[in-house]
């Protein structure tokens, strides 16, 4: 896959830049399927339907894409492959929206989304928050709201974590992404709402238009 892991969306011209690059044509060409799937333990249907309707200053569903579905995780077990893989592989782009990225991991497995992801090479993944720390190996404990999850572990796509929203006070602060940086022990970013983290090919880039940092290992 071709990865956008975003904090708050496609928030400037930088990132845009970024998503019709991996892309490979213009955004109103392509086709999406939104993930709303994580914002349950935290936000409620509310905010699932301000993510699905781009009612939320997180632009991510109201860039204007060709065509846009919902892609509900918790659906899928009760659907059958044989339905819903086709509409994966269709799409150009997944836009997963923010939550809890560990009930977001789960129904990921549970849906067999996550053992597909390897065979879609060329779709684009679009994470905001949570939908992009989903696809690292850890998010630390602080960003674990769900009470079902089992510990902090995630599906491990990448090979660095990640702390969104730095700068948002009061507890996204870089004194906590260090304290944060500190307990992941792996390598990991910090990034504000105004960063994306770009993967293609193996090469990991840093778009911004804000501030952010890396943690080495």
């Amino acid at each position: 896959m071709k990865l956008l892991l975003t904090s708050a969306g496609v928030m400037n011209p930088s990132i845009r830049d970024a998503l019709v690059d991996l892309l490979g044509k213009p955004i109103a060409d392509s086709s999406a399927l939104c993930i709303p799937t994580a914002t349950y333990p935290m936000g409620g249907p509310a905010s699932a339907w301000r993510f699905i309707t781009g009612q939320t200053p997180l632009p991510m569903c109201d860039l204007g894409w060709k065509s846009l579905g919902v892609l509900e995780l918790t659906a899928l077990p009760s659907i059958g492959d044989e339905r819903w893989v086709s509409w994966v592989r269709e799409a150009d782009v997944m836009l997963v929206g923010g939550g809890d990225a560990t009930y977001l991991c789960h129904w990921m497995r549970q849906s067999g989304l996550a053992d597909l992801l390897p065979s879609l090479r060329d779709t684009v993944w679009v994470g905001l928050s949570a939908g992009s720390m989903v696809l690292t190996p850890r998010v630390g404990a602080d960003f674990v709201a769900w009470q079902a999850a089992p510990d902090d572990r995630t599906l491990g796509v990448v090979d660095f974590s990640i702390f969104p929203h730095l700068g948002l006070e009061p507890d996204n602060t870089m004194a906590g992404a260090e304290k944060w940086a500190a307990e992941i022990g792996g390598s990991a970013y910090a990034i504000d709402d105004q960063t994306a983290i770009k993967v293609a090919d193996g090469t990991v880039e840093v778009v911004s238009e804000g501030h952010w940092r890396h943690f080495p290992a």
